[in-house]
């Protein structure tokens, strides 16, 4: 095992791991003003915030739901009130009522109103929000493209592509949370560049995590769901039961019943169930004694724009092992120095995953290196301040008259 997963500057690469097609550039703030430091206004301009109604909701956290509520809180400081409107819903396919509620919601905003919206309640009702665009300043902030979520139908992916791209194609603006998902975006749905922008998440710096051991116990914050691919972890442990890992699967448990049965029964098979626990979700000071006891974070999704709970590992200095996909690169990033925090591979490979597993175990020099990078990419990260800003400075550049924008 090497202790690298990013191409090199020459291009070079360890024999058998995957490349990447860039190496992101870490943006960050001048070294003569703080990351941090908040615009006070003198006034305040309006924007109305249209998001799932459960955003708030503790037992279904999201990377998605974090991000709203956190621009929400932060976005007050770069010169925006934020008027908040959740609405409940199945959301990208809603009953009646919920599309109803949404109508009116948006019907009652005054003409030339600013509103940003969250792509899971936009996307998937272009019949409701496509005529609205003709009055409204509108902004679609896009967290996951809707046809991109392990598992659908192919029919129904393909009717949420279609939504969506009139979605898209019908606002001014559109927000990705990374550049990854810019070019997506751009080039899935066929979109003006120059109105797709990306506002990255933001990270908190926490204390370091002292860990357990240094090596053995293992943590996946993930919701159990198909895109997570919980599944290939509990494959990939049960081909090295024999080192001496433990595990804890942190996130909710009801967005999929289904697929969480299959997983406690692929447990069971393995006979895992006393080493890897299924912990349900966990927030504020729960997460953060479950972060400090970690040595490596595990995440082997099949679809990340971002990947939140990677730069949450690496605000405690925690190496990460995820899966190559998406906007998970950028997620990882580079040290300062250029020492890479982590270990990518392939989303459908547990064998390559357990094999870095092997290595992780048993090469204490990669150890030390990736823990040294986690911890300068800890210094590195950009705070939330940053993504309000950048938020802020898009929707300040909204046309002053609501436009259909082909």
């Amino acid at each position: 095992m090497t202790d690298t997963s990013i191409e090199t500057a020459t291009g070079a690469t360890a024999a058998g791991r995957t490349r990447l097609t860039y190496v992101p550039a870490q943006t960050s703030a001048p070294a003569s003003a703080p990351r941090n430091r908040g615009i006070i206004p003198m006034s305040l301009r309006s924007v109305h915030f249209v998001m799932p109604g459960g955003v708030d909701d503790p037992a279904a956290p999201s990377g998605g739901n974090a991000y709203d509520r956190r621009v929400r809180l932060d976005l007050p400081g770069f010169g925006w009130r934020v008027r908040g409107l959740p609405v409940a819903g199945d959301w990208p396919r809603p009953d009646d009522a919920a599309r109803a509620e949404l109508a009116r919601a948006l019907r009652r905003l005054p003409d030339g109103a600013v509103v940003l919206l969250d792509g899971l309640v936009a996307c998937g009702v272009p019949e409701i929000v496509v005529p609205e665009a003709e009055r409204l300043r509108m902004a679609v902030l896009v967290h996951l493209p809707l046809g991109d979520e392990t598992g659908l139908d192919p029919a129904v992916a393909a009717e949420l592509d279609a939504r969506e791209r009139a979605v898209l194609r019908a606002v001014p603006a559109v927000v990705a949370t990374s550049d990854w998902a810019v070019r997506r975006l751009v080039s899935h749905h066929g979109l003006d560049p120059v109105r797709v922008h990306v506002a990255a998440p933001g990270a908190d710096i926490a204390p370091l995590a002292p860990g357990t051991d240094g090596v053995s116990r293992l943590l996946c914050v993930a919701a159990v769901t198909p895109r997570k691919g919980q599944h290939r972890l509990v494959e990939a442990l049960a081909a090295v039961a024999d080192l001496p890992w433990s595990c804890e699967c942190v996130g909710g448990l009801g967005q999929d019943p289904e697929y969480v049965g299959r997983l406690r029964t692929l447990i069971a098979r393995h006979g895992l169930e006393d080493r890897l626990v299924l912990a349900g979700p966990r927030a504020g000071a729960e997460l953060d004694a479950t972060y400090s006891t970690a040595d490596l974070m595990v995440l082997t999704s099949y679809a990340e724009t971002y990947g939140m709970a990677v730069t949450e590992a690496l605000a405690r200095g925690i190496p990460v092992l995820a899966t190559d996909v998406g906007g998970l690169p950028e997620a990882v990033g580079r040290a300062p120095d250029g020492g890479v925090p982590g270990i990518l591979v392939p989303p459908e490979d547990p064998v390559a995953l357990a094999a870095e597993l092997r290595g992780w175990f048993g090469e204490a020099d990669v150890r030390r290196r990736l823990k040294a990078a986690a911890r300068g990419r800890r210094a590195a990260l950009d705070g939330w301040a940053t993504t309000a800003r950048s938020l802020a400075g898009i929707l300040h550049r909204l046309p002053s008259e609501p436009r259909r924008a082909a």
